[in-house]
C-alpha cells in the first residue's frame, strides 16, 4: 500500500499491542524491523510472527528510560541494517489513579517511560537520520493528551507532552529531511488496556464514539504506516487522532435525537 525508504524501522514497545501490530505490518510490507522492548518474551513472540510471514526482524532488548540502553540498541540496529530510516515510539505504560491518590513516584514513572523514553529514542534517531538526510519518526500520543479523564492525571499529561515533543522534533530536524508526527488513538483495546474496559466502562464510553465501537490495534496501525511512508513526505509536526470520531463528539445526544 505504501512505499518505504531502504533501511530499518525501530519499533519500541514492539513486543505487544500497537507496537507489535505495527512491527508485523511493516515486515509484511517488506521492511526490515527492529523489535525493541524491555519484555524479552514479547520480543520473541513478535520476531517469530514476523519470520513466520517471511519478514526480517532483529530483536533488541531496550529500556527506553536508560540512555545507554537506547544508544546500544540503535548502534545494533544500524550495524544490522546499515541505517535506521524510521522510528515508532510505541513503548509506554498506563497507571490509573484519581489525582488526589496519584503518588509523585507513579507520576514520575509514567512520564519517565512515556515522555523521557520518546525523547531519548527520538533524539538518538533524529541525530543519526540527519547524517543521511532522511527519516520518519512516529510517536504514540492519545486522545487522553487532548481530553482529561478521571484517573488519567499521569497518563494524559504524558500524552500531551508527546504532542509537544513531536512538534519540537519536527521543527528542529525538518530541514534535515526528517518528519516527526504522532498518532493519537482513541479508546483502544490492547493487552495494556483490556482489563480497564469493563462492561460498565464500555457502556459509558461507546456513546461518545460516533463509530460506535472501541478500536483494535489493527485500526491504529495503518495510520502509523502511512506516516512512516514516502507518501507522507510533506506531513510534519502533526498529531493525527485515530479515534472513530471521539474528539469530534461534544455534548451527547439524548432521547429520540440519538442516531
Amino acid at each position: 500500500m505504501f512505499s518505504f525508504q531502504k533501511g530499518t524501522v525501530v519499533v519500541t514497545g514492539g513486543g505487544s499491542g500497537i507496537g507489535q501490530s505495527t512491527a508485523i505490518a511493516l515486515a509484511s510490507s517488506g521492511v526490515p524491523v527492529c523489535v525493541a522492548d524491555i519484555d524479552e518474551a514479547g520480543i520473541e513472540t513478535t520476531v517469530a510472527a514476523i519470520t513466520g510471514v517471511g519478514g526480517q526482524a532483529l530483536g533488541l532488548a531496550l529500556d527506553v528510560t536508560d540512555e545507554t540502553s537506547v544508544d546500544t540498541a540503535f548502534d545494533m540496529a544500524e550495524k544490522w541494517a546499515g541505517q535506521v530510516t524510521g522510528l515508532v515510539n510505541s513503548a509506554g505504560i498506563l497507571q490509573v489513579a484519581p489525582m488526589a491518590e496519584l503518588s509523585a513516584d507513579t507520576f514520575s514513572k509514567v512520564l519517565d517511560v512515556n515522555v523521557r523514553g520518546s525523547f531519548l529514542c527520538g533524539r538518538r534517531a533524529a541525530v543519526a537520520m540527519s547524517a543521511n538526510r532522511y527519516g520518519r519518526i512516529v510517536s504514540l500520543s492519545s486522545v487522553s493528551g487532548y481530553r482529561a479523564g478521571i484517573g488519567r492525571g499521569a497518563y494524559g499529561t504524558s500524552k500531551a507532552a508527546i504532542i509537544g515533543l513531536t512538534r519540537q522534533l519536527a521543527l528542529e530536524f525538518g530541514r534535515a529531511g526528517i518528519t516527526a508526527n504522532a498518532v493519537a488513538p482513541g479508546p483502544t483495546v490492547t493487552a495494556m488496556t483490556e482489563e480497564l474496559y469493563t462492561e460498565a466502562t464500555r457502556a459509558s464510553v461507546l456513546p461518545m464514539i460516533p463509530a460506535g465501537t472501541l478500536a483494535g490495534v489493527e485500526d491504529i496501525t495503518p495510520a502509523i504506516l502511512f506516516l512512516l511512508s514516502e507518501e507522507a513526505r510533506y506531513i510534519n509536526g502533526i498529531t493525527l487522532p485515530v479515534d472513530g470520531g471521539y474528539l469530534a463528539s461534544g455534548m451527547l445526544q439524548t432521547g429520540d435525537l440519538a442516531g
